[in-house]
Parts: structure tokens; C-alpha cells; sequence
């Protein structure tokens, strides 16, 4: 199995924890707190490590919940399904499951 992401690389991201208390705490503002953090997540799904793809894979689907769409984030997706490590791959999962959109037939 690859090795845990270090704690330099993962000492500045946000969470998923991290998000929704953001969230929470910008009532007035929230729109703007939501879009800084997309713009982050976007970021960080470019990044070669799938610990860092599946962190930012499990706020787009948390913010999928709330109206948002991840639906540019499909290819990111899939890369963290191939990952070898279960859980992360279980994240990969679920976002392709509900950030994949089907066309109206």
C-alpha cells in the first residue's frame, strides 16, 4: 500500500468537519465561503495524491447534498477509484455516484 500523506502536505487543508463548521459560521456570507472552498477543493483535485483527492472529493459531495454541482469534478472521481486503499476508494465511489449526472432521456 502507497504511504499515509505526510503531515506537511495535509497540515493546511480543510476537512470535511472543517467545511461544515465554516459553514455554519458564515451565515452572512455563506455564498462567498462556499465558492473560496470550491475554488480550493478545485486545487487540491489536482493534486497526484488520492488522499488529497478523496478529502476534497468528500466536500464536493457533501456540498453536491446541498445544490452545488460536481459534475466537473467526474474525472477526479474515478482517479481515486482506482486507488488501493479501500476507503479511499469508497469515497471515489459515492462521488461518481452522486456527482455523475444522466442526461434526461
Amino acid at each position: 500500500p502507497p504511504p499515509l500523506p505526510t503531515t506537511s502536505s495535509t497540515m493546511f487543508e480543510k476537512t470535511l468537519n472543517d467545511l461544515v463548521t465554516g459553514i455554519r459560521s458564515h451565515k452572512r456570507d455563506t455564498a462567498l465561503f462556499i465558492s473560496q472552498n470550491i475554488a480550493e477543493i478545485k486545487t487540491e483535485l489536482q493534486s497526484p495524491d488520492f488522499f488529497t483527492k478523496s478529502n476534497a472529493l468528500q466536500k464536493l459531495t457533501f456540498l453536491q447534498s446541498m445544490g452545488y454541482t460536481m459534475s466537473w469534478a467526474a474525472f477526479a472521481a474515478v482517479e481515486v477509484m482506482s486507488s488501493p486503499r479501500f476507503a479511499l476508494k469508497r469515497v471515489g465511489y459515492l462521488a461518481a455516484c452522486q456527482g455523475l449526472d444522466q442526461p434526461d432521456r
